[in-house]
Formats: C-alpha cells, sequence, structure tokens
C-alpha cells in the first residue's frame, strides 16, 4: 500500500453544492437523485457548512406518516433553513493530505465526510466510501 498518496488521488472532484439559501427540499433532491449523502454548504465561493441526508432525517417526520408523507416533509422542511440544520464546526482537509491522514481523521472524529479545501476553495469531498474503494483496489 502506497503510504504518501495524497487524497487528492480518492476524492470526489465534481462536488455538488448547495447554497446556504437554497430550501431543504432541493437538498433532499440532490440527495435522492445523485444518490449522495453529504453535500457541502457555500455562500459565495465560500464553504460555510455541510449538509447530510442525517441531518434531514432527524428533522423530517415523514418516516411515521403513511399516506401524506411528502406534505408533512415539505411543511417540516418549510420551518427550518439550510443553515439551521446544516453542521457548522467545519473540519477540512488539504488535497495534498495523505489518505492515511485522513483516514485516521475520520476514524477519529467519526465523521463520514470530509470537505477537501485548497487555498480557502473547495477543491473535493472524500468520503468513507472512497477510503473503502481505495482499500478495496489494494488487495
Amino acid at each position: 500500500m502506497k503510504k504518501r498518496t495524497p487524497v487528492s488521488t480518492i476524492m470526489t472532484k465534481n462536488v455538488i453544492t448547495l447554497n446556504h439559501a437554497d430550501e431543504l427540499t432541493t437538498a433532499e433532491e440532490l440527495f435522492k437523485k445523485n444518490n449522495i449523502r453529504h453535500i457541502p454548504v457555500v455562500s459565495g465561493e465560500d464553504i460555510i457548512g455541510m449538509l447530510s441526508y442525517t441531518d434531514l432525517l432527524r428533522i423530517s417526520f415523514a418516516d411515521a406518516v403513511e399516506d401524506d408523507a411528502a406534505d408533512v416533509e415539505t411543511m417540516v422542511y418549510n420551518m427550518f433553513t439550510i443553515e439551521q440544520v446544516m453542521t457548522k464546526k467545519l473540519v477540512t482537509v488539504n488535497a495534498k493530505d495523505t489518505i492515511k491522514e485522513v483516514a485516521e481523521l475520520l476514524a477519529d472524529r467519526e465523521f463520514h465526510a470530509l470537505p477537501v479545501v485548497d487555498e480557502g476553495k473547495l477543491v473535493g469531498i472524500v468520503t468513507t466510501t472512497d477510503l473503502i474503494k481505495f482499500l478495496l483496489d489494494q488487495f
């Protein structure tokens, strides 16, 4: 296994983002359409937070309702903004950080995704799935 491989080799470079002013319904559509679980939130070119699909599930009552699930979700989503639901205390990594360093951070902090930022600009996202695929490629 290569010990100094930079995380840039496994990160997703074409990152789907949300604007802080977007609606939570937009976020849910992006999660489902792209089969992803984490979306960085930006204001202009600055990354200001991270929204996970789990964040949406925490505020949704849709699981408890059968017939009107979509109506209930929309009503609940309209009660909150992305900025109220997203994680604001971001931990980021640099594209030159090694995969090992990033894996240690993900494991120690129990994160599932980290934004990759170079010189203040979002350049990618790395997830536990990216790490698992990398490890499987080593066998």
